[in-house]
């Protein structure tokens, strides 16, 4: 491949200048080509390139020379940590729920059931407090936590109880203890080496990939592993996972943590025209190669089974639209497959709660009107749990009872077919020939909304078409 003018710009910076870069690469802008040409270019700089799990690492390793190392961070913290402790370590994965039963199991009979209740989303809260590098306070007063009790507590979706911040203020503390021990979980190979003075061992020139999704600890790990370059590459429009621990503003708070020049790639060899031109709205700079076709993007209105061709990809801002479509097409003789069924699990597990197989549908129907209610009081995400709640209507409305509707739900989630539903984060780093993007007006305008709507629009590689669930035609 040719280098365009704006790779030979940057391979022309890191050849020529010893600065930390930061490469905006727009949606299907050849960003990995890139990390190559890097690469090649620095041949006798021993070279790190930091992955965000190990098939990442293990694909990076195979397109990078010979000067390249590939690891995923988790992989460093755990090195780390290691030699931290001068000892094996012990990775348990089901650490935090072993210490929040053990908690929970340790209170009065009336706090237990009430514990009990809330288990899951205590267990959540628990999770992202790793994941945000939070110590509670006054608990281990040498750390350097990156945020204390109220910065922490204040920053979560859900609002804990004063029952629920007990508990998540015991636990994580007692996870710190048996970390300093050397039993851990995989969030602990990336908290622990960041909020205790461990070592790394620092590496020439680093290149990070989906700058855009790192977090506050990933940046300070990113800090303890540099030594003289950093070069990372990301989109500032594909941020959309705020809501899981990724800095808000990554790539701007990145830039500024490692004073970086930034260098742009905006030609998207991934969208034909049509396509581009629609994602002009969130990235007007991005533009099309000359031999880009047209495409198309187009409203398609009261649409059949028919008009989906063979292997069409349907993404929504939200889950029920999906799931009511994934029931249509398959009541039309289409076979759909959800991708990231983990949400229809949830679900599930929601629906066994309410009570016997037997429970009618009516009867079911009011206890999810009831759980919906209740929820909303916790959180402070109420379109979430409305998302939610649609789900668990969609399913109970497939059956008798409540045996009925676990039934149906379990036989979305196993479909498997041509047709692929998801929901714009599932999306993410995946493209299709045909994209139609279902109910856009779900998709708000404030935070990281914009972003997940560009994510949509820039999967597509020759059709867009918009699709509204009010206008499908009953056969």
């Amino acid at each position: 491949m040719t280098p365009t003018f704006e790779q030979t710009e940057i391979i022309r910076a890191v050849k020529e200048t010893s600065s930390n870069l930061l490469i905006s690469a727009l949606a299907g802008s050849g960003k990995t080509s890139t990390l190559t040409l890097i690469a090649k270019a620095l041949s006798q700089t021993p070279i790190l390139s930091i992955a965000f799990n190990k098939k990442i690492a293990l694909e990076m390793e195979d397109k990078l020379p010979g000067n390249c190392e590939s690891a995923t961070m988790n992989s460093l913290g755990h090195r780390a940590w290691g030699n931290f402790l001068g000892k094996r370590l012990i990775v348990k994965t089901g650490k935090n729920y072993d210490l929040l039963k053990e908690a929970v199991e340790a209170l009065p009979s009336a706090a237990r059931e009430e514990a009990f209740k809330d288990f899951s989303d205590t267990l959540k809260m628990i999770e992202a407090g790793k994941q945000a590098g939070y110590v509670p306070s006054g608990t281990h007063p040498n750390l350097k936590p990156l945020l204390n009790d109220d910065e922490f507590f204040s920053s979560l979706e859900d609002i804990p109880s004063a029952l629920q911040e007990r508990l998540i203020r015991e636990v994580s503390s007692r996870s710190i203890d048996l970390g300093m021990k050397g039993t851990i979980d995989f969030s602990d190979q990336l908290f622990l080496p960041v909020i205790f003075p461990v070592s790394f061992n620092k590496r020439e020139l680093l290149l990070v990939d989906e700058a855009q999704d790192l977090s506050n600890l990933n940046h300070v790990m990113i800090k303890k592993i540099y030594k003289n370059r950093l070069i990372a590459v990301g989109d500032k429009c594909q941020a959309i996972y705020g809501f899981r621990g990724a800095h808000k503003d990554g790539m701007a708070a990145l830039q500024q943590l490692f004073n970086m020049k930034e260098f742009p790639l905006s030609i998207s060899f991934r969208c034909p025209r049509s396509v581009v031109r629609a994602a002009n709205f969130r990235a007007p700079n991005m533009t099309a190669p000359d031999w880009a076709e047209e495409g198309e993007v187009k409203v398609l209105k009261n649409f059949k089974v028919a008009d989906f061709p063979q292997n069409p990809a349907i993404i929504c801002r939200n889950n029920a639209p999906l799931f009511s479509m994934a029931i249509w097409l398959l009541e039309n003789g289409r076979y759909p497959e959800l991708i990231g069924n983990d949400v229809v699990k949830g679900l599930i597990k929601i629906l066994e709660k309410f009570g016997p197989g037997t429970l009618p549908q009516n009867e079911a129907l009011e206890k999810a009107a009831d759980w919906r209610d209740f929820k909303k009081t916790k959180v402070r995400n109420k379109g979430r749990i409305e998302d939610q709640y649609r789900c668990l209507c969609i399913f109970i409305n497939q059956g008798t009872n409540l045996r009925e509707a676990i039934a149906y739900a379990n036989h979305i989630s196993n479909s498997s077919g041509p047709v692929k539903l998801m929901t714009g984060h599932k999306a993410k780093g995946l493209e299709f020939d045909d994209v139609f993007f279902l109910d856009e007006n779900l998709i708000g305008s404030n935070g990281q909304e914009p972003n997940i709507k560009y994510v949509i629009i820039t999967r597509a590689m020759k059709t867009l078409t918009y699709i509204s669930s009010k206008d499908i035609t009953h056969e």
